[in-house]
């Protein structure tokens, strides 16, 4: 009886015994299972940090990309304006200030000039309508996705009004038409100041044409060798008398230093001794007898033939009226000093364009340069 207790007690203990190890064993396991989680919690909060630093980059790179977008390196805004001011002509041909949409994305033509600035300035894809011409350098302009306006002189003003521009630009031509086309959008009336001369007003124009668009700083390397060529002419010229004249209709007007042709006397330096000063000829100068030019007999003859420039049918030739008997009997002649102006359209309608300055310069290099 003895024995069976004793095997009963052994028996109890080693079954506890068993129990205690499967127990130990159990809160090994849970144990690791434990640090197994802290482990990958600790992973994942780097995987998190990580990720937590890639968006601070991002959001970084974002507001320096919007800093850079909205203004200069220092992260100041630029702004751009709606509008800017400028100083234009009113119909009266007054000095006026004009408020225009800053960067026009649509921009009527109405003079050559103003075309030929925007031409140059790389901005002329803006031109939504434009008036006819027949000037080589501008025909680009003038096809069928580019509405016609009528021309420099008469303006389609039911075309204007149809082709919604935000700007039109306006020559002397149609000073008169001022008021009406102003009912349409802003004018921009642009001229050549005689007394300014022909290279500063051509700056000037471009100046103020570029500061719709923020490339002042563009005019300056366009207009850079005008000086250095005026210069060179000036040379040549240097105490030579000249008259300056338009042929039309069969007949010779001589023009002064206020108007068409001016640069030659006023910033070349010819003495122009075909008229008075005093005299106004603007527009298309005095007409003048052929004995006239005999009595003055000046060093050179500087033609400008007006029905070539307008392409007048039937027209004599500049060259047919003046080379008469009389006029052969000049120093002028003799000394192969008639010059006719060879690019008469550019001269006649478009003097105030940076393209049409660089031809009449050539018009008178290559004459007067190669003697």
């Amino acid at each position: 009886m003895m024995k069976k207790i004793l095997s009963l007690v052994l028996a109890l203990a080693m079954s506890l015994a068993l129990a205690a190890c499967a127990g130990g064993d159990t809160g090994s396991a849970d144990s690791d299972v434990t640090l197994d989680g802290a482990d990958q919690q600790t992973a994942v909060s780097d995987d998190e940090s990580s990720d937590g630093n890639t968006d601070s980059n991002i959001a970084s790179d974002g507001a320096n990309q919007e800093a850079s977008a909205s203004g200069d390196e220092s992260g100041a805004p630029s702004e751009v304006p709606d509008e800017v001011t400028i100083t234009s002509l009113n119909g009266s041909g007054e000095a006026v200030e004009l408020t225009v949409p800053y960067a026009p994305q649509r921009i009527a033509i109405l003079d050559m000039a103003s075309l030929d600035i925007l031409d140059a300035l790389g901005v002329g894809d803006r031109v939504v309508g434009t008036a006819d011409t027949s000037l080589e350098y501008l025909q680009g302009y003038i096809n069928d996705e580019i509405t016609n306006l009528g021309t420099i002189k008469e303006a389609d003003l039911e075309a204007v009004m149809a082709c919604e521009p935000d700007v039109i630009f306006i020559g002397g031509r149609l000073a008169s038409s001022y008021d009406a086309l102003s009912e349409i959008a802003p004018v921009v009336y642009l001229a050549t100041d005689t007394e300014l001369g022909v290279v500063e007003s051509v700056r000037q124009n471009a100046t103020t044409i570029a500061s719709l668009f923020g490339l002042e700083a563009e005019v300056e390397e366009l207009m850079a060798q005008f000086d250095s060529r005026i210069q060179a002419l000036a040379e040549v010229a240097e105490g030579h008398t000249a008259i300056v004249g338009l042929v039309t209709s069969g007949s010779f007007n001589v023009l002064g230093n206020d108007g068409r042709c001016s640069m030659i006397c006023r910033e070349i330096g010819y003495k122009n001794i075909g008229v008075d000063a005093d005299i106004d000829t603007s527009t298309h100068g005095n007409e003048a007898s052929f004995e006239f030019i005999v009595e003055q007999d000046p060093d050179y003859i500087f033609v400008l033939d007006r029905d070539a420039a307008i392409q007048t049918e039937g027209a004599q030739l500049a060259q047919e009226v003046l080379e008469n008997e009389l006029v052969m009997g000049t120093r002028a002649y003799q000394d192969g000093h008639i010059v006719y102006l060879s690019s008469p359209a550019v001269w006649y309608t478009a003097e105030g364009g940076i393209t049409a300055l660089d031809i009449m310069l050539q018009d008178l290099e290559n004459v007067l340069l190669s003697e």
